[in-house]
């Protein structure tokens, strides 16, 4: 490979991507932005096939420069059994993908002639702080939620002996606060997420979380799709405990190509009043169960409020007839599309509040155009997003009991759209807004960051 300018790369670095949910995406567009600033560096993106066919796609091949992908082999994995098999499969690639890597990163140095000189991985691969060691490379994690999510796992040890017993035995802890973090006074242990006192602890991608916690401070750096505003308390201490860079948010830092809009959506928003449209999705990894489909579904039947569902065509057989029939006849009431471009909708003057599972990548992007949130969360730290919107941001808020009802659904939407606090909701949001901007301009704290981040693999 050579570089822009037909020379030989001065400097070669070695990207290890987790490929499952929505992890790799931002890694690659992370790289992909420090690459145009260092045309001079090979940047190896080491992956599983099937997750970089996906995001290296033969019409986008040239935008990525100096970004060479390269698949990583593991070993037939088991017969999939009862169980999860998404689970299964990131279980048999944390056992495998060690040596994997290893494995990979020697066939690339001896195939590109060019030794490595810095490794970025995704933080959950904490096995890359040993890779570094050993190869004598530095080691920059890139932690791709929240600063408050990473901080509750640097802590598990220390939550684990505060609360950790009552609450694996049952007799309370649940709603107990972490005071003593700071940042994170109200953060109760029934947000936290699997893994650190609840669930199985044992279970390998609960190890995969505390082994990560424990190596982190040992990284060069970590960044951070996040601006250092948004959560000051908790950079500031987490900046005690390890170089934390935040880099975002990514989608101003690191933008990523644009979309276009298959089905139409901006044009049916067009049609609609000021505020007044309910965007829904829940993510393409997970979708609520059948029966809480069916209440939100409801819900927006009974309430008239018009809205935009962007559902997996797998979950449509969980509407009720009478809503299809509804839409068709008449398609201004509602429109459900099996993708779009969420940024474009969320910016849209239409759109008044964001139904989600409460994401890390949807709450940035819902912050960057200033849009209240009503949150579903479902899995991972949106339990802990939705506390932090509800409590500290106030934003958005969750639905009553958790889980989507017809009722709780129709109050939720009222509430955002139609009164006071929600009119409250929509001025913090867009206060967030401005402070997002402000910190990616030349001087801001995600401006900065973001340079010190390129000169420390500029000069690995």
């Amino acid at each position: 490979m050579t570089t822009n300018n037909d020379q030989p790369p001065k400097r070669h670095v070695a990207v290890c991507a987790f490929p499952f949910g929505s992890h790799a995406a931002p890694l690659l567009l992370l790289v992909k932005q420090i690459s145009t600033t260092a045309p001079d560096t090979r940047f190896t993106f080491f992956n599983t096939e099937r997750s970089n066919a996906s995001l290296f796609k033969t019409n986008d091949v040239n935008s990525f420069c100096n970004i060479v992908p390269y698949n990583i082999t593991l070993p037939e994995g088991k017969p999939i059994g009862p169980g999860n098999p998404v689970m299964m499969a990131i279980e048999h690639f944390l056992e495998f993908s060690p040596t994997s890597f290893r494995r990979a990163m020697a066939e690339v140095e001896a195939q590109a002639g060019i030794r490595l000189s810095c490794l970025i991985s995704d933080a959950f691969l904490w096995f890359c702080s040993e890779i570094g060691q050993e190869l004598g490379l530095s080691w920059i994690a890139l932690w791709t939620a929240g600063p408050v999510s990473l901080s509750t796992h640097f802590y598990t040890d220390f939550i684990r002996k505060k609360f950790g017993g009552d609450v694996q035995q049952g007799i309370g802890g649940e709603k107990d606060t972490l005071q003593s973090i700071p940042g994170l006074s109200n953060i109760r242990i029934s947000d936290l997420p699997m893994g650190i006192v609840t669930g199985d602890l044992k279970a390998p991608f609960s190890q995969m979380l505390h082994n990560m916690a424990l190596m982190i401070p040992k990284a060069k750096a970590v960044a951070v799709n996040s601006f250092q505003e948004l959560s000051p308390l908790v950079v500031n201490d987490l900046n005690s405990k390890m170089r934390l860079l935040c880099v975002g948010p990514f989608p101003l830092t690191c933008p990523s190509e644009v979309h276009p809009d298959p089905y139409n959506c901006l044009e049916w928003l067009d049609k609609h009043s000021p505020k007044k449209v309910a965007y829904i999705s829940f993510g393409t990894f997970l979708t609520p169960p059948p029966h809480e489909i069916k209440a939100l579904a409801e819900a927006l039947q009974v309430s008239g409020i018009p809205f935009l569902w962007s559902m997996n065509d797998s979950a449509k057989g969980n509407l009720p007839e009478t809503f299809m029939e509804r839409i068709q006849d008449d398609e201004k009431i509602g429109k459900i599309v099996p993708w779009a471009p969420q940024m474009k909708l969320l910016a849209h003057p239409s759109v008044g509040v964001f139904v989600t599972h409460c994401g890390w990548n949807s709450m940035m992007e819902s912050i960057l155009t200033g849009m209240p949130l009503i949150c579903r969360p479902m899995l991972g730290d949106q339990v802990l997003n939705q506390r932090v919107i509800e409590t500290d941001l106030k934003f958005g808020m969750g639905i009553e009991g958790g889980e989507l009802t017809q009722s709780g659904t129709i109050n939720a939407l009222n509430q955002v759209l139609a009164s006071e606090e929600g009119k409250q909701m929509r001025k913090n949001v867009e206060e967030l807004k401005m402070l997002a901007e402000e910190s990616v301009k030349p001087g801001g704290s995600s401006f900065k960051d973001f340079n010190a981040l390129i000169e420390l693999i500029k000069s690995s």
